[in-house]
């Protein structure tokens, strides 16, 4: 699958500039196997890299003249690398300009280039292909003109220019996860301070598998920004009674259930949902150590259940995918992932049933909802890098 798209790419850049790229870069797209909804509450999470990803085919120009075309999307964009940049309509052409805009501002001397990319990270489906591309780019740049950037600043430069060029206020969380991942580990990462560690995740004789309900509810956005405000004011107003507790880490489940009144059904479910997630990505961690893919599996299952009755930024279609392998003996665990409303679930299923769980889980979400689902087979793999032949 690799190979295929590398061949694709560089098939496509010689015949467009008449020469073969100088480089060629993979970047991978990411999952997250829990911590949902708590990058921005304090929390920890346990993204990895997977095996889908964005191939970039690169040389230098001669001049100041930049070239950039997306394959898949057969359109071309090209600028010179003095103008003035700002985001333009064609959004891809914007994950670009914003990591250029970034260096720009840094000072680093560089010349034009040529880019040739296609992608196997499926759009829209929260694997972060918009990561992908950011931290991609930012990296073959930092290899070409040798900028001395390291990994996080890649990473941060990504997350940035999504802020200021796209306009999504994303977290760190999918920059990091494609620019530092590592083939069979998870990275356990403190949102707050970057510090991050590896862990094992060799899952032995299961098999990651997503099921992308192909629905995207328009409530995202502004589901996302109320359940922000909604777990701000509980912090607040837990703070009051626990002078000692700074962000939601402090917090503990006791002490939530204590004042369930005063913060009102809403509020408290939110909160709950948040203390008893980032205590979930902890016992994640040590079974991932264990070997325990039972605990993990039973994990994923109860994270779900509090993002779908408690977060409730789930949505029924998602909520029918999981349900409908939660009593498979195949299946150990289940969940939604990403900012929700739609996207896909990520199963945790046994090698040999990945197929026939494939069949029947689509014959029935077809039958209830007339969408035809899509599955990925993924694995964990490592994070961006220069591609050698």
């Amino acid at each position: 699958m690799k190979k295929k798209l590398v061949g694709q790419v560089t098939a496509y850049f010689n015949e467009y500039f008449k020469s073969a790229p100088q480089y060629i870069f993979l970047s991978p797209g990411r999952i997250n196997i829990i911590g949902e909804h708590v990058d921005y509450n304090d929390g920890f999470v346990l993204p990895a890299a997977i095996n889908k990803y964005v191939c970039f085919a690169v040389s230098q120009s001669e001049d100041t003249k930049c070239t950039l075309i997306a394959k898949d999307l057969d359109e071309t964009y090209t600028f010179d690398l003095n103008d003035t940049l700002v985001p333009v309509e064609q959004m891809w052409v914007n994950f670009f300009l914003g990591v250029l805009q970034q260096l720009k501002d840094r000072g680093f001397a560089m010349t034009g280039f040529n880019i040739v990319f296609s992608s196997t990270v499926p759009m829209g489906a929260g694997l972060s292909s918009s990561a992908a591309v950011e931290c991609g780019f930012g990296y073959a740049l930092n290899k070409i003109f040798s900028l001395g950037l390291s990994k996080e600043e890649i990473a941060l430069i990504g997350q940035k220019s999504e802020h200021t060029f796209v306009g999504v206020n994303c977290g760190i969380m999918d920059q990091f996860a494609s620019v530092f991942g590592k083939k069979n580990k998870v990275i356990k990462l403190d949102c707050n301070t970057l510090e991050y560690e590896y862990h094992n995740a060799d899952f032995k004789e299961y098999a990651l598998l997503l099921l992308d309900s192909k629905v995207k509810h328009t409530h995202l956005t502004s589901g996302y920004n109320d359940r922000r405000n909604e777990v701000e004011k509980g912090l607040a107003q837990l703070k009051a009674h626990y002078p000692e507790v700074k962000t939601f880490r402090d917090l503990n489940e006791a002490q939530v259930e204590a004042h369930k009144e005063e913060l009102g059904d809403v509020i408290y479910r939110r909160c709950l949902f948040v203390v008893r997630e980032i205590q979930r990505v902890l016992d994640a961690v040590a079974a991932l150590e264990a070997n325990d893919f039972a605990k993990l599996g039973d994990l994923m299952f109860k994270t779900h259940n509090g993002l779908s009755k408690n977060y409730e930024v789930s949505c029924e279609e998602i909520d029918f995918l999981v349900d409908a392998v939660r009593n498979d003996e195949n299946v150990i665990g289940a969940r939604m992932m990403g900012g929700g409303f739609g996207g896909c679930s990520i199963n945790l299923v046994k090698k040999e049933a990945v197929n026939g769980l494939i069949e029947r889980v689509s014959k029935e979400y077809k039958e209830k909802y007339n969408i035809s689902l899509k599955a990925y087979k993924v694995k964990i793999a490592k994070g961006t890098t220069l591609y050698k032949a």
